[in-house]
């Protein structure tokens, strides 16, 4: 969570944009991102250039020379935000408007690319020079502010607070998925060189760009230094699905900021007949909506056959198991009923994923993670998909805290069960002969089946009693015999002074 003088910084962006006459918070959130997409393109850009000179390689900048917008040759170098932010306000705005809103629109070569279709029908709605001043300047006190935070969460929380000013957000049971969350779901994944990465419901792609930087930390040389790989990385490796235009827009800004050349985001339903993936992805990370229900007529016919039901959260399950390769992994995040649920749903989904697939770990998480947001109990369901069983034993994890209370406030504090979970979960073999009474442990699978394939960890975890002893009643009694006369004693003491 952002606090503080970032989080006033911000708002009175959001309050400029008002004075300044846009009030659709909608219209507000995609200026801002176009304006942070377009700085970012001059950092990144400015990035690549020093780590070419320093490594003695060549590097064409998108900047460089003269370039053709439109039927106009322009100079390049105006159109960078470090050049163009410190012009007069009108001469600002006429740059902006004219050459570097057209220049973004068309950055990618790929006409079919995931950027280009939704940059296609982006729009410069900043009404006056004035307002346009207003923002470059406060955005770059932003960008200030973040470098000084030097946060790996810090971006994104900016881009999620942006999100959640927009009423609009919660209609579908979308919020934000904290980062080190999605940080902890891809470290437990560990994704490899030649994945391929998908998010059904991804929203401004939080969870590809994270796996995207995780490759780039810990597999740089495996991807970068291999032509292969690099392309794969680049084309072939990141795939996001949504039915929101805008989110569709910020994250495929958001992967391309991130270095992701070319990632595949579409507008699509992935629930229905719109989606024709099967066995196509070898990791699947998500936070599938779960808030609400869905007319079955939309719905694709082959995921009713999985389990007949409305219910977001379950058809979700039942599209990962489709849309994963055989062998291929996914985390995901579902809300507790998925755990417990008696319908005949929410049971048929759960013995799928049991007796048909290997299901690994669930890992319940308190619920203030999502706070402000939702105040929704979630956990994280871990499985391989296998066609044909493979589910021995299921190792549960009881999350206590996850570094941030878990008030509205969500303020830093010590204790952070992720650093434990994800070292226990990496060191399952060492934890079969753990007791339930420890905060992990392992269920065999066979009692999970006697128990309606119920997942809720309350259901095997087991409280160790201490037993207390209390001394008898008579000395209890005479202790309240003695309290009493003591009190007596006291409130005649009390008469005797007020007299």
């Amino acid at each position: 969570m952002i606090t503080g003088e970032l989080k006033n910084r911000i708002d009175e962006i959001w309050n400029d944009f008002a004075a300044g006459g846009l009030v659709n918070p909608l219209d507000v959130v995609e200026q801002i991102t176009y304006l942070m997409f377009i700085r970012d393109l001059d950092d990144y850009d400015n990035m690549r250039n020093k780590e070419s000179a320093m490594l003695g390689l060549q590097y064409e900048s998108i900047f460089n020379g003269e370039l053709e917008i439109g039927d106009r040759i322009v100079d390049g170098n105006q159109l960078k935000w470090s050049v163009f932010h410190d012009f007069p306000a009108d001469k600002m705005y006429s740059v902006v408007q004219e050459s570097v809103f057209p220049f973004i629109k068309s950055l990618h070569s790929d006409k079919n690319s995931a950027y280009s279709k939704y940059m296609d029908d982006a729009i410069f709605k900043l009404p006056t020079p004035l307002l346009l001043d207003k923002v470059v300047t406060g955005l770059d006190s932003v960008y200030e502010m973040m470098n000084s935070i030097q946060s790996v969460d810090i971006r994104g929380d900016v881009y999620e607070y942006l999100l959640s000013k927009i009423a609009q957000s919660g209609r579908n049971g979308q919020f934000r998925t904290p980062r080190h969350i999605i940080r902890m779901m891809v470290e437990l994944m560990n994704p490899k060189a030649e994945d391929v990465i998908c998010d059904p419901a991804c929203g401004t792609s939080g969870f590809l760009v994270m796996a995207g930087e995780y490759l780039k930390e810990k597999r740089k040389e495996e991807i970068f230094f291999d032509k292969n790989n690099r392309d794969h990385y680049m084309n072939h490796m990141f795939f996001g699905y949504d039915m929101d235009r805008t989110m569709l827009r910020i994250g495929a800004m958001n992967m391309m900021t991130h270095g992701v050349e070319n990632p595949f985001i579409e507008y699509r339903d992935s629930l229905s007949d719109q989606n024709p993936d099967k066995e196509k992805y070898s990791l699947i990370l998500a936070n599938p909506p779960f808030k609400g229900s869905l007319d079955a007529d939309t719905v694709s016919a082959d995921l009713l056959k999985v389990c007949k039901t409305k219910k977001t959260e379950l058809l979700f399950l039942a599209l990962f198991l489709r849309m994963l390769k055989v062998g291929g992994r996914c985390a995901c995040i579902v809300p507790d009923g998925v755990l417990f649920g008696s319908s005949n749903a929410h049971k048929s989904i759960r013995k799928a994923i049991i007796e048909e697939n290997r299901l690994e770990a669930v890992i319940s998480m308190p619920s203030g993670v999502f706070k402000p947001y939702a105040g929704v109990s979630t956990a994280i369901l871990i499985f391989t998909k296998t066609g044909h069983g493979g589910t021995d034993k299921v190792w549960f994890y009881d999350m206590k805290a996850d570094g941030f209370s878990l008030d509205d406030k969500r303020s830093p504090v010590e204790e952070n069960d992720i650093p434990d979970i994800i070292e226990r979960f990496k060191n399952r073999d060492k934890e079969i002969e753990i007791k339930r009474t420890e905060q992990s442990f392992f269920v065999d699978k066979s009692e999970i089946v006697e128990n309606a394939y119920d997942l809720s960890i309350n259901k095997y975890k087991e409280i160790e009693y201490v037993p207390v002893e209390y001394p008898p009643t008579s000395e209890i009694m005479a202790n309240l015999r003695e309290l009493e006369k003591e009190i007596s004693t006291s409130m005649n003491e009390l008469e005797e002074m007020l007299k």
